[in-house]
């Protein structure tokens, strides 16, 4: 499946690029996350924490273990606070 991949704050700084579009046949977040670690060190680092992460499918705010069937777009960005 083809999706477009998100990169906010420092998991963008990290990995070098805002988006990317990739092939990919990871049945869930992790596997995905698991996928691009193995490209290079900058992925790596980037997914060496996954506390440190939330995913978002299609804007919507999902888990590692959420399924990527029918998704178009996940989005990797630091916790979110608020105020």
């Amino acid at each position: 499946m083809t999706l477009e991949i998100l990169y906010f704050a420092w998991v963008r700084e990290r990995i070098g690029v805002p988006r990317e579009t990739i092939e990919t046949d990871a049945a869930t977040v992790a596997d995905l996350l698991q996928e691009l670690s193995a490209r290079e060190d900058r992925y790596a680092l980037a997914f060496s924490d996954l506390s440190a992460l939330r995913v978002a499918i299609d804007q919507d705010l999902a888990d590692f273990d959420s399924p990527l069937a029918s998704a178009r777009e996940v989005a990797l960005f630091p916790p979110m606070t608020g105020g």
